[in-house]
């Protein structure tokens, strides 16, 4: 059997192929794929052959946001059915490092996270009609929900992980800077977990119309009315919890002058180097942390999804056969218009 991919060859450079697909060994599953999305950390691969110092260095398969169907078992493996919806998780700890031992898998040593080019060789993604992958990782939607936002679950799982760096949020005042697919899925787990005010903030209106859907209860064009924003920056400051999914320089400065003393502020967008008031973070006694990906999460974005007690699809765009590769990348690249791109795998 063969399958068709894409496949990056560096930057620019995404190709659709064929290949062979693999049986299934012990333990795995072939998957049927149904949908990918398209993250940040594809688009720098693609736009800019990587980001820092992670590099394209050979051919890669992006993708690390997916869903299919399961099409066959090798042996050994309980728990799933034939035509089941999954969502994948693409996140695959050695569980020997030090860090695994200790239960903190998230930051493996030897972490294999699926489209990414951290490591030679890549660990190759999933953006293929069929995938070989073991059983472990497949997660089963149920029959609600479409492959589209199953393959959410990745996304959301991170946003899930950065709301519970901040422990119990309920009733609390929170600013989310950044709209973007990462920035109105926090909105959607902060509502979820019961903050009492949720202002967000964005350059775009399209991506704050999003926020609204997701549940956001203001909503703030900084590029055109940067006076609302400044307006919270009374009496040093009046958010209880920051989650800054931007990663631009000024959106940090807004959230250290508009967070209370002893606030939070939840790093989750990532960037290159940049400068930010130390005095004003000394001053004011806050907190910054950084979030990562996701731990144990991902199950419990699956599970969110699946019966929409998170509601996903406002954040999905647009959908290309995978065909079009190329086409949804560079809509992808459009933030004007795009949020969620997805590539769909379904004949």
């Amino acid at each position: 059997m063969q399958a068709r991919l894409a496949r990056l060859h560096g930057q620019g450079d995404l190709r659709v192929e064929v290949v062979d697909v693999a049986e299934p060994g012990d333990g795995e599953v072939l998957l049927r794929m149904a949908a990918g999305g398209i993250c940040g950390s594809d688009l720098h691969y693609y736009q800019d052959g990587g980001f820092g110092p992670v590099r394209v260095r050979e051919p890669i398969v992006p993708g690390h946001e997916a869903s299919g169907h399961i099409a066959a078992f090798g042996p050994n493996v309980s728990g799933l059915a034939l035509g089941d919806l999954v969502a994948v998780n693409p996140s695959q700890p050695c569980g020997n490092c030090r860090f695994c031992r200790e239960g903190l898998a998230i930051h493996c040593l030897n972490m294999q996270f699926m489209g990414s080019a951290m490591r030679v060789p890549h660990a190759q993604g999933m953006f293929r009609d069929w995938l070989v992958v073991p059983a472990i990782q497949c997660m089963p939607a149920g029959t609600l929900v479409g492959a589209g936002e199953a393959a959410c679950a990745e996304p959301l799982a991170v946003c899930l992980h950065a709301v519970a760096q901040a422990g119990d949020i309920r009733g609390k005042h929170v600013l989310v800077t950044g709209a973007g697919p990462i920035g109105a899925l926090v909105v959607a787990a902060v509502r979820h977990a019961g903050a009492g005010t949720i202002v967000v903030t964005d350059l775009a209106d399209a991506a704050l119309e999003r926020a609204s859907a997701c549940g956001a209860t203001r909503v703030i064009n900084v590029r055109r009315d940067p006076e609302q924003l400044a307006a919270y920056d009374a009496d040093k400051g009046q958010f209880d919890i920051v989650f800054e999914c931007s990663a631009a320089e000024p959106a940090l400065r807004s959230a250290i002058a508009t967070v209370r003393p002893r606030g939070l502020i939840v790093q989750v967008g990532v960037t290159g180097d940049i400068t930010f008031p130390l005095n004003a973070l000394v001053g004011k006694e806050l907190r910054l942390i950084g979030s990562q990906r996701f731990d144990s999460e991902f199950p419990l974005a699956v599970g969110l999804i699946a019966d929409r007690r998170i509601d996903v699809r406002p954040i999905i765009s647009h959908t290309f056969p995978v065909d079009q590769a190329v086409d949804a990348f560079e809509q992808a690249s459009d933030r004007s218009a795009a949020c969620k791109v997805q590539l769909s795998f379904l004949a």
